[in-house]
């Protein structure tokens, strides 16, 4: 999902239909203001939980069938109903959410696997919601899809995470490389660094390329806004690879000129 927080919610694209854009806005709003309480600002640990908990129960009253009081909430609910969204994928944003107070290491990729299931592929779940196309393979895909740039935002953001006090990157695989949390204090741009890099990038790589055939499936508007957010993810990567990975000093972004490049190998999709 990854707007500064969420950088490929379609939030205000041309290809969306336009009677799914305040169903969109509502869910975005959602995601977007929890994501705050969880990572902005100077609040305490606690505070950010219970600011949370707020969210959490706005949810359970929507369950229950009743309007939250809260604007943002009450916007949420009717297109709750309207469309008979699930409930679970944004329970899942907010217990992502609530890690991201407490949890600031991930021993393991599976760890890391597990988190991008609650922060990233419920936005893609929601997507497909909406456009009625939910059955089994799609949610695959499009879990696969939503993981994969969860991962290449933090491979992208390794310096601004680090400034937070965050790593992202497994554990397991900065010792297999020999790459220390200093490294990444420091912003060591070293073999062993961009060794550690380029196996991230090509991990990213691949399991976006498994989910891509999504984007070919599905008809219409939302078939060609994803193939234009696959490909926005690889040349993401792409510009990883062309910085020689010393993403510490060069973030990596997409300038207005490669939509062009984008827009042309979707249609080769």
């Amino acid at each position: 999902m990854p707007v500064d927080h969420y950088e490929n919610f379609p939030v205000a694209s041309i290809l969306m239909p336009r009677r799914l854009v305040p169903a969109v806005e509502a869910i975005y709003a959602f995601a977007r203001g929890a994501d705050d309480v969880a990572d902005e600002g100077d609040a305490a640990p606690a505070e950010r939980l219970a600011g949370l908990a707020e969210y959490e129960a706005a949810l359970d009253e929507i369950a229950a069938g009743r309007t939250p009081a809260h604007p943002m909430f009450a916007r949420l609910a009717g297109v709750v109903r309207e469309f008979d969204l699930p409930l679970q994928p944004l329970r899942d944003l907010l217990s992502a959410f609530r890690q991201d107070v407490v949890t600031t290491r991930y021993a393991d990729y599976a760890l890391l696997l597990d988190y991008c299931r609650r922060s990233a592929d419920p936005v893609g779940h929601l997507m497909l919601a909406l456009y009625g196309a939910v059955d089994e393979r799609n949610l695959a895909d499009s879990h696969a899809i939503c993981t994969a740039l969860q991962l290449i935002n933090f491979w992208q953001d390794v310096a601004i995470d680090i400034e937070k006090g965050r790593i992202y990157l497994p554990l397991e695989d900065l010792d297999r490389y020999g790459v220390s949390q200093h490294d990444l204090r420091t912003g060591a741009d070293t073999p062993a660094w961009r060794a550690l890099m380029a196996f991230e990038v090509e991990r990213a790589r691949a399991l976006m390329l498994s989910g891509a055939p999504l984007a070919r499936r599905l008809p219409g508007r939302i078939g060609w806004e994803l193939r234009l957010i696959v490909q926005g993810g690889l040349r993401i990567l792409e510009r990883i690879e062309a910085a020689e990975y010393d993403v510490f000093r060069r973030r990596p972004k997409l300038g207005k000129h490669e939509y062009l490049l984008m827009g042309w190998r979707g249609l080769r999709m």
